[in-house]
């Protein structure tokens, strides 16, 4: 009787264990602790993005809670570049087409080659990028994204990084570039390359966790 009693009581610690393991949030992914919590971050790319340049900035972003949507004029699903070849495919969370900039209050541009050279040549995209600057929202761009920048013309009097053979566009359009792993530019937050992505994440999330001002 004394053990039955013994095993139902070391059952229910067992139990009852288990039920707050449960209910415990998992590490790094719980957004009540975020710095982002109630962020919702917008991702702008084509097919060709380079793949570290979305998944971890995206990654950061997640940890710290923010709501992360991929967007892309591609329906379905779209690959990454990764270094030499394709890379992976990732879904597409919403179509450029529904996406209103009014509902997000940030916006990543991963970089990659292709990717920002089949943006450019949509004016909905140009748009959805230039309405950030407009409302005065953080963005973030790594590597080649600043070519989205250059076509939206939001770089005057800006000062920038890219990878660099963006250098001369990039001072064409009005802006001023330098060779360094992270600027910050008011709102806007730019990187060179992937080993650039630690000092990128830094900056982003610090620009990101900021409120964004009435205008």
């Amino acid at each position: 009787m004394i053990d039955l009693l013994a095993h139902g009581w070391n059952t229910g610690i067992v139990l009852a264990s288990a039920a707050m393991m449960a209910a415990s949030p998992v590490p790094g992914r719980n957004p009540q602790r975020g710095r982002l919590t109630g962020k919702r971050v917008a991702i702008l790319t084509e097919e060709g993005f380079e793949q570290p340049e979305m998944v971890e900035p995206r990654k950061a972003l997640d940890s710290e809670g923010a709501t992360t949507v991929l967007i892309s004029p591609k329906a379905g699903r779209v690959r990454a570049w990764n270094k030499t070849d394709w890379g992976d495919e990732f879904p597409v969370d919403l179509a450029l087409e529904d996406a209103d900039p009014m509902e997000f209050d940030a916006l990543l541009l991963p970089g990659g080659v292709m990717n920002p050279d089949k943006l450019r040549m949509q004016p909905q995209a140009v748009e959805f990028v230039r309405s950030f600057f407009e409302s005065e929202k953080p963005v973030a761009a790594i590597c080649h994204a600043p070519i989205m920048l250059i076509e939206a013309d939001v770089l005057h009097d800006r000062h920038v990084t890219s990878w660099p053979s963006l250098k001369t566009d990039i001072q064409n359009a009005g802006g001023q570039w330098s060779d360094e792993e992270v600027v910050t530019d008011g709102r806007l937050v730019t990187s060179r390359k992937p080993a650039d992505i630690p000092a990128f994440n830094r900056e982003m999330i610090e620009e990101f966790s900021l409120e964004t001002q009435s205008v």
